[in-house]
This record gives structure tokens, C-alpha cells and sequence, in this order.
């Protein structure tokens, strides 16, 4: 009987240290939500402008070249919501992950993703490869004030995208599990081979990291609903 208590002492010691993120109170699941619908919302409304614009070729065009001509609010619009939603995601992070590993660099890097987002949206790319319609084939010889922004912007976004998948594997590793944590780390080195900037297929590639990307933010947030029955017991 000592040994049974003094070992079922010791399991909740562990438990204790190494509680598990969670979303708890209403305020903090609605934050957490946030994260969860942003890919989604975004991959669907990106996907439906990549196969509904005149012109637009995935296969040339990357996905910010959206944002230029008539229709181009629309994907202003979208990497903005994305952006605030992944900001308010961050706050929810913040509130999830209570101590231990993560607790700081996970949700600043969640923010820094939104707000590369953000930045994307209201500075948008140059005219380039000949879209929208009528614009010259080719990159601009010469970057504007917001075109340089976006540029800015986007691998910004990328690498806090791949470096939080790393610092929240840490995370997972640290409450026991580990196969998700692999799991964080090889989307995370994913995501990082799919967006580098050059070579073959380059805008479909991105579109792919992205997507992948925001996959894992989607995983992630709806792990730290389903949590907090377990946590709370």
C-alpha cells in the first residue's frame, strides 16, 4: 500500500511539473480558435483566387500577386485577417502553455508569423512576371516603398513559421510527447526546404509550405482545445 501510494505521489508530481498546455477558460479557447481557422480560411481563399483570376498562373505567379489589380482587396483582405487571427493566437498561446519550455518564444514567434502577415497585406508586392495583365514580364529592375516592405515581410513570416514548429517540439518533448514533437521538427524542416526562394516550381512550392505551415498551426491550436479535459482531471 506505502509503494502504490508513494508511486501514485510521484505520478502526480510529474504531472504537476510537466502539465500539459492547455486552453482553459472561454476567453483563452476563443483565442486559441482563432489559430485554429486562420489556415484554413486562408489556403480556401487563396486556392479559390488562384483558380478564379484571369491571368494568375501558379505554376509563375507567387501567391502575393494576388493582392495587385482590380480584385486584389481580396487578398489584401486575406492576409490581413490571417495575420490579426494569428496575433490573437499568440495571446491564446500565452495563456495555454503556462511554465516550462516555450512559454516566451512560442507565442512571440506566433506573433511575429501574424504580424508578417499583416505586413504582407498592407504592403504589397510589385507588378512582376506579367501580372497583373499588362505589366511588363520579368521582376521589377527597381523596388517601391511597399514592394520592399512585402519583401521584408514574407521571410520574416517564413522563418518565424519554422522556428516556432522547433521551439514548440521542445515543448511537446518536454510534456512526453515525442512523436509529435518529431513530427513539429520534420514539418518545421518541410516547410523551410519548400520556401526557399529559388529554384524549380518556386511559387508552387510555396503555396505548399505555406499551406503545410498553417496545417501545423491548426494541428497545434486543436491539440490545445482537446487538452483541457485531460488537464483539468
Amino acid at each position: 500500500m506505502d509503494a502504490d501510494l508513494r508511486t501514485a505521489a510521484r505520478d502526480i508530481g510529474r504531472d504537476a511539473v510537466h502539465r500539459p498546455a492547455h486552453a482553459g477558460d472561454p476567453g483563452t479557447r476563443a483565442l486559441v480558435t482563432a489559430g485554429a481557422v486562420a489556415g484554413p480560411l486562408f489556403v480556401v481563399a487563396g486556392l479559390v483566387q488562384v483558380l478564379s483570376r484571369e491571368g494568375f498562373d501558379l505554376s509563375r505567379h507567387p501567391l502575393s500577386l494576388l493582392s495587385l489589380g482590380d480584385l486584389g482587396f481580396i487578398q489584401i483582405a486575406n492576409f490581413i485577417v490571417a495575420g490579426v487571427l494569428m496575433l490573437a493566437f499568440a495571446v491564446g498561446a500565452r495563456r495555454s502553455l503556462g511554465d516550462g519550455p516555450g512559454r516566451t518564444w512560442a507565442p512571440v514567434l506566433f506573433a511575429v508569423y501574424g504580424v508578417g502577415l499583416v505586413l504582407g497585406g498592407a504592403f504589397t508586392a510589385d507588378p512582376a512576371l506579367g501580372f497583373p495583365a499588362g505589366t511588363p514580364d520579368g521582376y521589377p529592375t527597381e523596388w517601391t516603398f511597399h514592394g520592399g516592405v512585402h519583401a521584408f515581410a514574407a521571410p520574416l513570416a517564413f522563418l518565424a513559421l519554422v522556428a516556432v514548429t522547433w521551439v514548440v517540439a521542445r515543448r511537446l518533448t518536454w510534456e512526453g510527447h515525442r512523436a509529435a514533437a518529431v513530427w513539429s521538427r520534420v514539418i518545421g524542416v518541410a516547410c523551410l526546404l519548400l520556401c526557399l526562394p529559388f529554384g524549380p516550381a518556386m511559387s508552387v512550392r510555396l503555396f505548399v509550405g505555406v499551406s503545410l505551415g498553417f496545417a501545423w498551426i491548426t494541428a497545434y491550436a486543436i491539440s490545445l482545445l482537446r487538452r483541457r479535459s485531460i488537464a483539468s482531471r
